[in-house]
């Protein structure tokens, strides 16, 4: 693959915090961005060339991709037609099989078992009557997922017992399902890595991750993991990156687990994308996770993946943004504000990272 030189343009499909960073990222190694979203968004604030327009308008998309010289995405929710549609004017990374793969919680888990990775026990739920066998086979507590469109706890109800079925059921209003049994897990952890078109790989410092409300709080490196499950997890993401012929950044989340004293690591879910647990690597790392991106998608060399700082990076949901200037004012801390304008209940406004010197 030949490297895009310095000046061109690489357009993003999607206008959120994740294509803003992407885009800044893009800027410091003398690239430019055009983003391609069906509403503005807060990366639209950095980028000069941006196109409003719906994901399955054809003529639009065309004209997008007849300006730029490759494509990529920050969100997982994009159709799967539009990413083909623009694979055959321009090319797209990652491609296709990732972005349908990913869109699908049953095809994650599959893929996961089929390169020998541990997942949760699951049963596909295509009725109600599916669900009411797959809570008896599965026995309680477990989740009921929707297969599609799902992030931030969004689309998933716990079922605490058989009677729950119905309205289980229900609140996920009838769509295609996963249903998974409930993982005692002690922590959640993820690796963010990086594979280039020609197979090369990297991976970040892996990152133990805390949840509030479903939405990501915390992630902190080094994450307190023996090396051993360290080299699985960084194992099973390639493996993952490889079957999919992946380029650019991708995460996968796992659920770790003391099993007979041993940590055990079950694949969660699998992002096809920059993550948010890989935010902190802006500050504690040479190279970021969006620069490493931007340098998959454009056929540059990847760039170091070391960590030099130890970091823990909070997420700022809602009003938590108020606090900017106090944030702004602690030492050892770097302050990330996406500019949104609307401070609403779950919103991911921006983030901080603090670092500290490196212990491990």
């Amino acid at each position: 693959m030949t490297a895009l030189m310095p000046g061109s343009t690489i357009g993003i499909l999607g206008s959120g915090q994740l294509g803003r960073m992407l885009a800044m990222a893009a800027a410091r190694l003398g690239l430019k961005c055009h983003i391609y979203a069906d509403a503005p968004g807060p990366a639209f604030d950095v980028t000069a060339a941006t196109t409003i327009a719906d994901y399955t308008d054809e003529a639009a998309l065309a004209a997008f991709a007849s300006v730029v010289d490759v494509a990529t995405y920050e969100f997982e929710n994009i159709p799967v037609d539009t990413v083909a549609f623009l694979s055959q004017r321009v090319p797209i990374r990652p491609g296709v099989a990732a972005l349908a793969c990913a869109q699908d919680r049953l095809a994650e888990k599959q893929l996961a078992r089929e390169l020998g990775a541990m997942t949760a026990d699951y049963a596909a739920v295509s009725s109600y009557e599916d669900l009411v066998a797959a809570i008896k086979a599965l026995g309680v507590p477990v989740i009921l997922k929707t297969r599609r469109f799902g992030y931030d706890g969004k689309g998933q109800v716990k079922i605490n017992a058989p009677s729950d079925a119905k309205a289980a059921w229900e609140a996920i209003r009838g769509q295609p399902a996963i249903l998974e049994k409930l993982v005692a897990f002690k922590s959640e952890v993820s690796v963010v890595a990086v594979r280039t078109a020609d197979g090369g790989f990297a991976a970040y410092d892996v990152a133990t991750n805390e949840h509030r409300d479903h939405i990501l709080h915390t992630s902190t490196v080094p994450a307190a993991l023996p090396d051993d499950a360290i080299a699985t997890a960084i194992a099973t993401t390639k493996g993952i990156a490889d079957a999919l012929s992946y380029t650019g950044v991708l995460a996968v989340e796992f659920f770790a687990l003391d099993y007979n004293r041993r940590d055990v690591l079950y694949v969660n879910e699998i992002a096809p994308r920059v993550h948010n647990s890989g935010h902190w690597t802006i500050d504690a790392c040479a190279v970021s996770q969006f620069e490493n991106h931007i340098r998959a998608v454009a056929g540059w060399p990847i760039g170091p993946t070391a960590r030099h700082s130890n970091a823990v990076m909070t997420n700022l949901i809602g009003k938590d943004v108020s606090a900017w200037a106090k944030l702004a004012a602690e030492p050892a801390t770097c302050v990330h504000l996406y500019g949104k304008h609307e401070a609403r209940a779950g919103r991911k406004m921006g983030h901080v990272t603090r670092i500290s010197p490196k212990t491990a």
